[in-house]
């Protein structure tokens, strides 16, 4: 089976200082994967390598099939989605949603220097209708709450039929009404037909949903734990990674912490 993402000793330094350590990390075709850890511990450095923007210090990184030093970068990008809070930071609020969400097919974030088509904003409307957004189509980006937002830059991210999706902690800033309905709706991109492999960044256990079969743990810089969602949620685990007694109770095929 392909390999969507694969690591093998990777490190990464900046001046000086080693803020990824031998990173062994194989994501395959079909897999949903959610990455946890502390703050610190290199989940934005990890996805900034996927994304090309950051070059491994040693050990070598293929994505998509692509190996980093053997294929075009920019060309390769064009197949992943990316969603995070930096990305929303960056979105002029006097743009309509819909020209938001159609400018992921250009990997820009509005359409100021791009020329799309008709069948573009038809495209950008079923997205926004499977997320549940399309009643703010024609209306300013600034205008829409964070949950709103959220779920636009996720179509947004969609536009291009990537075939990567990550979402860098989606769900921050949100209430846990608007968190659940962000939840729901990752749950049905994902079980969309030639859905794209999903990689879910979050600091909260519970909002692992059953669509993730996998799950990596990252704790200063290196991979703490990794593999199949069950095995890896465990209150041995858990408690490692905190430093505290902390115990993992499943409900509703979630996981959920409490200290002991």
């Amino acid at each position: 089976m392909e390999n969507v993402i694969d690591m093998k000793n990777v490190s990464w330094k900046r001046e000086g200082k080693e803020i990824l350590h031998s990173i062994d990390w194989e994501v395959k075709k079909y897999e949903h994967w959610a990455v946890l850890g502390l703050n610190g511990a290199g989940k934005t450095t990890l996805l900034n390598m996927v994304n090309g923007y950051i070059w491994p210090t040693t050990g070598n990184v293929s994505i998509l099939g692509n190996k980093f030093g053997q294929t075009d970068i920019h060309k390769l990008r064009r197949s992943i989605g990316w969603v995070s809070s930096s990305l929303g930071e960056r979105v002029n609020g006097r743009h309509r949603t819909e020209d938001i969400v159609v400018s992921g097919k250009f990997a820009s974030v509005g359409l100021v220097f791009a020329d799309p088509e008709e069948a573009d904003f038809a495209r950008a409307r079923e997205w926004m209708k499977l997320l549940g957004v399309e009643y703010t189509y024609g209306q300013n980006y600034e205008k829409c709450s964070q949950g709103e937002k959220q779920k636009i830059l996720i179509a947004r991210g969609l536009m291009a039929n990537p075939k990567l999706l990550i979402l860098d902690e989606p769900t921050n800033g949100l209430d846990f009404i608007a968190r659940e309905e962000l939840l729901e709706t990752i749950a049905q991109v994902a079980a969309q037909d030639k859905a794209p492999t999903i990689i879910f960044v979050s600091h909260h256990i519970e909002e692992v949903l059953p669509i993730f079969t996998h799950t990596l743990l990252l704790k200063d810089g290196t991979v703490f734990a990794k593999g199949p969602r069950e095995q890896v949620l465990t209150s041995e685990n858990m408690s490692k990674l905190y430093g505290k007694n902390i115990n993992v109770d499943w409900r509703q095929d979630r996981a959920w912490l409490t200290l002991v």
